[in-house]
């Protein structure tokens, strides 16, 4: 699974609005949303910005064992 489908499986899961995250990570809103449905590409430091908003690590959406990113 891709950064961006983790990010948006874990938005699902926990309840949190985008546009919650997406304003507290400093992104516009048509911008992330395009993030996660996969249309843009998330850079580091979008990433960076949304788990500073999530208030999480981003090894949570990282597989760092030579796994898929």
């Amino acid at each position: 699974m891709r950064v961006h489908q983790k990010v948006r499986t874990y938005l699902d899961n926990n309840e949190i609005m985008q546009s919650v995250v997406a304003m507290k990570a400093g992104i516009p809103f048509e911008i992330f949303s395009e993030i996660l449905n996969g249309t843009r590409i998330m850079y580091a430091e979008d990433l960076r910005a949304v788990c500073y908003a999530l208030k999480v690590a981003p090894e949570l959406f990282l597989e760092c064992d030579g796994g898929e990113l």
